[in-house]
């Protein structure tokens, strides 16, 4: 096992950097101007390794969250596999327990909440807490609130009163704190800190991505609401959906001007180029579920006068048309993202593990998700034979990074000084 003290000085950068250049936080950089301090230098207590305990680790729960509804979501069902989703869920759950549990204790005995949201680069990171509860409350209602899973109803085939309520409620305080996150962090960014063009990165997405998830929240929960429900929550579900993917759009001009200009990111920071993917992915699955979860006989405005012979198309219908057309042009986006992002990592994958690697496997998620609900949207059998190959992929890449994630925490290739996403450029 290598001596993880050994690379303590010299560490290579840590996920969805920012700038090119190696960076030391504070204790490094003492032992550096200090190399007589060396000879005392021991390995970190866990005390002190939890300093370094970023918001970057809610990476790990949004993406075993988007596992569970991606095991729930498959076109081709077998006996058992609701209960392994339900047992992926439910372990989901205690990882973000966990991780929640260990960000307080940090924060309680080193401090400096504050200061890890306004840090130029562990602070982009803070947007992946409201992603892994987005996964919480669309698993939810997949495991508890649909007729093909464990439910919750009161009678028949309806889910009880009471959880579609909390659903609901739960849907709507999402929206208002991501929308509050969506504004003040960018607010703070803009006039706070500079970034320079030529080192962007897809990171810089990340705090406009939750409120994005609203749209995806919505085409979830949208289709056994009671209707004075449904149509404000599609509302609200396809304004903020706009809302992040416009954002999105904002910033990929940007970054394709910065792949134009500087090229390639490091081979240390391009598993973060799949961030690009989930945006037009998830905004494919949100048109389309939205527009599926209207009710049959919806049409905009006041309902049409129609000849006692004449047949009217509901306008749910053809936005149902509308949302898969608009689906298929946006998952082909999704797919260029990936191919380039694919090719970079290939051509040169990175030799240290950071929790960007996690980006392999959320935004892919979602792009996965976005091939299912159009292959059942065109009741088309290769194209959900597509997406089940995708999902095997999926599973396979977060059991790779998992176990990855977990040798860095042992020999210290994260959660130590100089190596995370709290460390000073």
């Amino acid at each position: 096992m290598p001596d993880p003290r050994s690379n303590m000085i010299h560490s290579s950068r840590s996920s969805f950097t920012l700038n090119e250049g190696p960076g030391l936080d504070p204790e490094a950089q003492s032992l550096k101007s200090h190399p007589e301090h060396l000879q005392f230098l021991t390995k970190p207590t866990f005390k002190q390794r939890l300093r370094h305990f970023t918001w970057a680790w809610y990476t790990l729960t949004m993406s075993t969250g988007g596992l569970a509804l991606l095991l729930a979501s498959q076109p081709y069902q077998f006996s058992g596999l609701p209960q392994i989703g339900l047992a992926v869920y439910i372990f989901n759950l205690v990882l973000f327990a966990t991780v929640c549990s260990l960000m307080i204790s940090r924060f309680a005995i080193h401090g400096g909440l504050v200061d890890s949201i306004r840090h130029e680069r562990e602070g982009l990171f803070f947007p992946t807490f409201w992603l892994s509860v987005a996964t919480i409350i669309t698993g939810l209602y997949r495991y508890f609130g649909s007729n093909n899973t464990l439910t919750l109803y009161s009678n028949g085939n309806e889910p009880s009163r009471g959880f579609l309520l909390a659903l609901e409620v739960l849907f709507w305080l999402y929206c208002f704190c991501t929308l509050i996150v969506a504004v003040l962090q960018y607010s703070f960014v803009f006039s706070t800190h500079s970034y320079g063009l030529q080192t962007m990165m897809p990171s810089w997405i990340l705090p406009a991505f939750p409120v994005m998830l609203s749209g995806t929240i919505a085409s979830v929960i949208a289709e056994t609401q009671p209707t004075r429900s449904c149509i404000p929550i599609l509302t609200a579900g396809l304004t903020f959906q706009g809302l992040g993917f416009s954002i999105s759009i904002f910033m990929y001009a940007h970054y394709i001007g910065r792949l134009m200009e500087s090229g390639l990111p490091n081979r240390e920071h391009r598993p973060g180029m799949f961030i690009c993917v989930g945006p037009p992915a998830f905004t494919a699955l949100a048109l389309i579920g939205m527009a599926q979860g209207l009710p049959d006989n919806f049409h905009l405005g006041a309902a049409p006068t129609q000849h006692p012979s004449a047949a009217i198309v509901p306008d749910s219908h053809i936005l149902e048309l509308l949302a898969v057309t608009a689906g298929a042009f946006l998952w082909a986006l999704s797919f260029w993202f990936f191919s380039i992002a694919f090719i970079a990592v290939i051509r040169a994958p990175p030799k240290a593990f950071h929790l960007n690697w996690w980006a392999m496997v959320f935004p892919n998620t979602g792009f996965t998700l976005a091939t299912i609900t159009l292959g059942k949207a065109m009741s088309s059998n290769g194209v959900k034979g597509v997406a089940s190959a995708m999902s095997i992929c999926i599973i396979c890449m977060w059991i790779f990074v998992a176990v990855n994630h977990v040798k860095a925490v042992w020999t210290g290739e994260i959660m130590w000084p100089g190596k995370d996403e709290d460390v000073n450029e």
